[in-house]
């Protein structure tokens, strides 16, 4: 842990330093600042949907640690995400007669979600490949039905009853209202504003950490299990306790992005928490490239374009078209049922095409294009 700790405060190495590559940086940085103004000047109304967009991009991030460095498949990755807003709700519910303050539950769930991607990842990180990825996938599954089934918890150890009928999640119907973060007077209310500028913080927290983590002491070790585990251990490092910092590190990321969005949506469900919301962070990271920082942030708001503005402009143009040939499955068609089936397609041609990603970091394309830069010479 001191390691780590040193990995994230020591000097800013890794961040743009040069001039040419801080400009860019600064230019996105301001049009995000100046966004909200945009949006409401132009009556877009869009800083909401873009808001919880971001969520879903620090998600993306906090799972790039865990495919893209260390190289292990999580299949199961909504499950710390669902741990950390479950965190929060039971934290702040009124019916719990707790109500702790927001920003104290929001490092709670972090911590909550690293403690679990401890106990998930030490009995399981022993395993490798298809083993480890159905292992992940189960656990997926098994924390919604948990979640479901906690409405009522007897427990008792002998006479002594600790728990009778204890409501911990509320069971199917959720947790509403949830604890709304508060500074000084001011509570964070409806307005999109305020959130969005709490999630963007919380972006850049993400974003840093990955940095420094990418260029640190561990991050190399979690690359070097990556390309070869035998070759990794036989120079000193320790596959499971590197493995158990990666699966932590990225739960912990969960945990951020469910606090935030339990507090944001004022009620959480265990439906929200499906195993295809696990895909769709998974195909955020493999689109963008694994293990590069800005192809996983791309990649997240690519596929969150096509979902949420591409995909709803296409069905009105495809249904006016239906009415005005006076085509009845035209005119009634709903592309979003067929969002799952794009997905897949999407990633199905990314992997043939091209298979590091969109935009994938160097050590990436120079891995997987140094089999065809060897055989050209041959073939020739």
């Amino acid at each position: 842990m001191v390691k780590l700790w040193r990995s994230l405060t020591g000097p800013w190495r890794g961040l743009p330093s040069r001039p040419r590559q801080v400009v860019p940086w600064a230019i996105v940085v301001g049009l995000l600042l100046v966004f909200p103004l945009v949006d409401k000047a132009l009556r877009l109304q869009v800083l909401n949907d873009f808001t919880d967009v971001l969520v879903l991009v620090v998600l993306a991030l906090g799972l790039n640690i865990v495919v893209g460095y260390a190289g292990l498949l999580d299949l199961g990755y909504a499950a710390f995400f669902a741990i950390g807003a479950y965190t929060t709700g039971i934290l702040t519910w009124p019916a719990h007669h707790l109500e702790w303050n927001f920003w104290v539950v929001i490092w709670g769930a972090v911590i909550v979600a690293a403690f679990m991607g401890i106990v998930i990842g030490t009995p399981t990180l022993r395993l490798r490949g298809d083993y480890l990825a159905i292992v992940t996938l189960a656990f997926g599954e098994i924390v919604p039905t948990t979640i479901r089934n906690l409405g009522g918890v007897n427990l008792a150890i002998g006479p002594w009853q600790i728990l009778d009928n204890a409501n911990l999640t509320n069971g199917v119907q959720g947790l509403n209202p949830v604890g709304r973060p508060w500074i000084g007077n001011f509570e964070f209310s409806f307005d999109p504003t305020p959130w969005y500028f709490l999630i963007l913080m919380i972006a850049a927290l993400v974003i840093f950490a990955n940095v420094r983590l990418q260029d640190s002491r561990l991050g190399r070790a979690w690359m070097a299990l990556r390309e070869d585990e035998t070759a990794a251990d036989c120079v000193g490092v320790n596959p499971v306790r590197t493995k158990l910092l990666a699966f932590a590190l990225g739960a912990s990321f969960s945990g951020f992005s469910g606090a935030f969005y339990a507090a944001k949506l004022q009620a959480i469900f265990p439906e929200l928490f499906r195993f295809n919301l696990s895909v769709m962070i998974l195909c955020m990271v493999i689109l963008g490239g694994m293990g590069n920082i800005r192809g996983v942030v791309i990649g997240g708001l690519l596929i969150q374009l096509f979902d949420r503005v591409i995909l709803t402009q296409t069905t009105l143009l495809a249904r006016g078209v239906g009415q005005a040939l006076n085509l009845a499955p035209l005119a009634t068609i709903d592309l979003g049922l067929w969002r799952w089936f794009f997905f897949g397609l999407t990633i199905v041609v990314i992997m043939v095409i091209r298979p590091e990603g969109l935009f994938p970091s160097r050590a990436s394309r120079r891995q997987l294009h140094a089999a065809e830069d060897v055989e050209k010479p041959a073939s020739g």
